[in-house]
């Protein structure tokens, strides 16, 4: 059971996140990952707040599966996870020959 997060909560992150995206080019040009995890933090915080960037989201994942199924697994994203193991279970029982 989900737990229900206050509107002002939500908002919050929301913003936190969009701050945390646009943050992430002006860290770019320094030395180290740094802008990378802000822009993957920033992610993360605005795809669980809003519902618009979710859709978004969904769309872009199925223009360009191979990117958007590399950057949920960077994200350790739970959908990702477990269409991962829905997809290596389905394989291996395909893999396993039945009995005739």
């Amino acid at each position: 059971m989900k737990a229900v997060r206050s509107p002002i909560l939500r908002l919050g992150q929301l913003l936190l996140g969009v701050l945390l995206i646009l943050s992430a080019p002006l860290l770019a040009p320094l030395p180290g990952p740094a802008g990378i995890f802000l822009f993957a933090g920033g992610m993360v915080l605005v795809l669980r707040n809003s519902r618009w960037a979710r859709l978004k989201w969904a769309r872009l994942k199925r223009r360009w599966p191979r990117t958007g199924h590399l950057v949920d697994r960077m994200m350790r994203r739970q959908s990702a996870m477990r269409r991962h193991e829905r997809a290596k279970a389905s394989k291996s029982a395909a893999d396993t020959p039945g009995v005739n």
